[in-house]
């Protein structure tokens, strides 16, 4: 599959963050639901008063309610546009959008780059409260309550059998014709000095909902109610199980993603376009 830009046109990278409490997630959609895809795209145009539409493509499709501080998008403008905004176009996006979404970087992106088939990997963060008073009012969009005392070296020991490539299909909504295929490559758990527990979950992609029913299995052995060998039983089933909780979304924030050096942006490209499989399974050529 070609990603070859258009002659006459340039790839630009976008580096942005969003409060995602008032969106329907990141994707455009019908209806008229408000989503960051749609927000930037319609102040695009407007700032670079344009005929025609842009379209966005983004690292990691955050779903309705999940923030972002590190997201990262491109989108294909004709040169002349570029040339005629490039040096104004933070200030005047800044001006255009609401202040729940912002935009800090564009800039022209290297020879092969696109923001979600080249990266090699995503970072998210979950955070919780386990508190009896409840969460810090002035962080209620962000932290999860969870109303019973959590063990967080019980949940460490329970994620390390999740480490590794795995088939994520018992943590995963599935989706015809996607693989639930996923290297999990960090997932810790730290309390800080406020008493809010971070986990950092770190991958090379995400299929939807992984990371809050990882979150969900996990603070039911924090807690006490699963044994601590139970998330790596549930992941070895290979099915949905309906004691996985998928956690609320206000509590998950996308803080990075990583790509490689310019001169393997467009290998790596290439290489995540085709469809995962496990030794000893069926493979197939496809976008995951």
């Amino acid at each position: 599959m070609s990603d070859e830009v258009e002659p006459g046109s340039v790839r630009v990278r976008l580096d942005l963050s969003y409060d995602g409490r008032d969106f329907s997630g990141w994707a455009r959609q019908a209806g008229g639901r408000r989503t960051v895809q749609g927000e930037i795209e319609d102040a695009l145009r407007t700032v670079t008063r344009s005929a025609r539409p842009y379209e966005l493509t983004v690292a990691g499709r955050t779903d309705a309610g999940v923030h972002a501080r590190g997201q990262v998008a491109h989108v294909d403008l004709p040169a002349e546009v570029w040339a005629e905004h490039r040096e104004k176009l933070l200030k005047r996006l800044a001006g255009r959008l609401d202040r729940d979404v912002r935009i800090w970087r564009a800039e022209e992106a290297p020879a092969g780059f696109n923001a979600r088939f080249s990266a090699v990997w995503r970072r998210y963060a979950y955070r919780v409260s386990d508190h009896p008073g409840g969460v810090d009012p002035l962080l209620r969009g962000h932290v999860l309550w969870h109303d019973w005392p959590l063990d967080v070296a019980a949940m460490n020991a329970a994620s390390q059998p999740l480490l590794g490539e795995h088939d994520f299909a018992a943590y995963c909504k599935k989706r015809e014709g996607a693989t639930t295929i996923r290297t999990l490559q960090r997932l810790s758990w730290e309390r800080d000095a406020a008493g809010v527990i971070t986990a950092t979950v770190r991958a090379d992609a995400f299929c939807h909902n992984m990371v809050r029913s990882l979150v969900g299995a996990l603070l039911f052995v924090g807690d006490g109610h699963r044994p601590v060998d139970w998330p790596g039983k549930v992941l070895a089933a290979g099915v949905r199980d309906s004691a996985v909780h998928v956690v609320r979304p206000h509590g998950l924030t996308l803080e990075e993603v990583g790509y490689p050096a310019d001169e393997l942006l467009a290998a790596r490209n290439r290489e995540a376009r085709n469809k995962r499989s496990l030794p000893g399974s069926a493979g197939g050529a496809g976008c995951c």
